[in-house]
């Protein structure tokens, strides 16, 4: 097992991992759209966090050897069901590929995110 870490990607906020690597997969902690080189959110709409939330998740899986098109499952948190569509049209745009996915609404995310992604994908 290995502990997967990058500067490239937002420091976790709590006692967990970025990311660990577990023979041929890895396995991601939910990435929000920090913005590595500020600490803030910066994007206020749905569209915006959703690229910086996946931009983030790639730099993770970067760090690991991996890359958004060998992921095989992701499992999505948004804020506001009624913003799906956007969201959708982002994420369809940025995976490469189509991979196993949840998508629930939720009350809450940490630092008022709107959108949040975790991911389990191939390594290299």
């Amino acid at each position: 097992m290995k502990i997967i870490d990058t500067t490239n990607a937002p420091a976790a906020i709590g006692p967990y991992s970025q990311a660990i690597a577990q023979k041929c997969l890895v396995f991601t902690s939910g990435q929000i759209p920090i913005d590595p080189a500020t600490g803030n959110i910066e994007a206020s709409d749905i569209e915006g966090q959703t690229r910086q939330a996946i931009k983030n998740l790639a730099a993770v899986l970067e760090a690991a050897g991996s890359g958004l098109d060998k992921v095989v499952k992701t499992t999505c948190f948004i804020t506001d069901m009624g913003a799906f569509s956007v969201f959708n049209a982002v994420y369809e745009e940025l995976f490469p590929g189509k991979p196993a996915r949840s998508c629930v609404e939720v009350s809450k995310l940490p630092k008022g995110a709107l959108v949040e992604i975790e991911a389990i994908a191939e390594t290299r």
